[in-house]
């Protein structure tokens, strides 16, 4: 772990993780954005083959053209699994994100229960609209049911394959800027990769993502948004791979994440205000892991690497 702040490589990285990334959100930008972008292949639109590659891998390719630019090497890569070890941070990345997101989307429909569906009645419009997309009667199956192997299947299976795609924002957020950002403390650290990676979502986020565009203070809001949940998720995640000594548990969370943030969506009478909730992005949403977060803030050793060989 780096005792002394290392501002060279620190900028460099940061101009190649945003200049590669927000490229990619200008091209998507000028060929019709996330809603109007053309399709290549199927029913795969531009922008999100660009969103899903160049964008989100953005940050690993920064921090391998970092490392060659200013022949650094390649110790503490943070590839090491180190599981024997740190096998309880992989198995917390796997569950407690799914965990915390149902929470938070149980606090907002407490809180909100106007928004509440016990019907289920967008899953049954979807599953009509699935049904007649393929010419098909739409089967007997009870929408609880299908909402149930969803969950599972977000719980058990999506952390593995999501990992996938994860490991381009993780390689390079968790593995590389967040040690070089130690030398300010844990507590400062998480502060800034919490404004780092949510104003590194900004051009995706204006165009739509997460939040779509029809809410109140749109498209404003949003970004601010981003950045708290990327505080707190990111403290989550930086918190288990400091632990770890490793970055696979922080990309095996962002894919827990990934693999089930939609779900509270489901549940969804009327439009509510996104960046409230229920999905996890919204502050009542997050709610799970902004507690997380200031648990870790508050211990002494909360966010203190363990003495581990990354």
């Amino acid at each position: 772990m780096d005792t002394k702040l290392d501002q060279k490589r620190i900028l460099i990285f940061l101009a190649f993780a945003f200049g590669i990334a927000w490229t990619a959100g200008l091209v998507i930008y000028l060929t019709g954005g996330l809603v109007n972008s053309p399709k290549i292949l199927g029913n795969l639109t531009l922008a999100m083959a660009l969103l899903s590659t160049m964008y989100m891998g953005a940050p690993t390719l920064a921090h391998i053209f970092t490392r060659l630019i200013t022949k650094e090497g390649w110790t503490n890569t943070w590839l090491r699994p180190n599981f024997k070890r740190g096998w309880l941070f992989w198995l917390a990345m796997w569950f407690l994100p799914g965990i915390l997101t149902l929470f938070g989307a149980l606090v907002f429909f407490v809180l909100f229960p106007q928004y509440y569906d016990p019907t289920l009645s967008q899953l049954t419009a979807m599953m009509k609209a699935s049904a007649a997309a393929v010419s098909q009667p739409l089967p007997a199956v009870n929408p609880w049911i299908v909402i149930a192997v969803q969950t599972a299947q977000a719980l058990l299976i999506a952390p593995l394959i999501n990992s996938l795609f994860t490991f381009g924002e993780e390689f390079g957020w968790r593995a590389y800027l967040q040690p070089k950002l130690m030398a300010l403390g844990g507590r400062k650290a998480m502060l800034l990769m919490g404004v780092i990676w949510g104003v590194w979502h900004a051009p995706a986020i204006l165009m739509g993502h997460n939040y779509g565009l029809e809410y109140p203070g749109a498209p404003w809001l949003g970004p601010l948004a981003m950045i708290w949940f990327c505080f707190v998720l990111g403290t989550m995640l930086g918190w288990a791979t400091l632990k770890a000594g490793s970055v696979w548990p922080a990309v095996i969370g962002h894919a827990a994440i990934n693999g089930i943030a939609a779900l509270g969506a489901l549940f969804v009478l009327g439009n509510p205000n996104p960046i409230i909730g229920p999905m996890p992005v919204g502050l009542v949403g997050s709610i799970g892991f902004s507690l997380l977060t200031l648990i870790l803030f508050l211990l002494p050793n909360g966010l203190k690497p363990a003495n581990v060989t990354a």
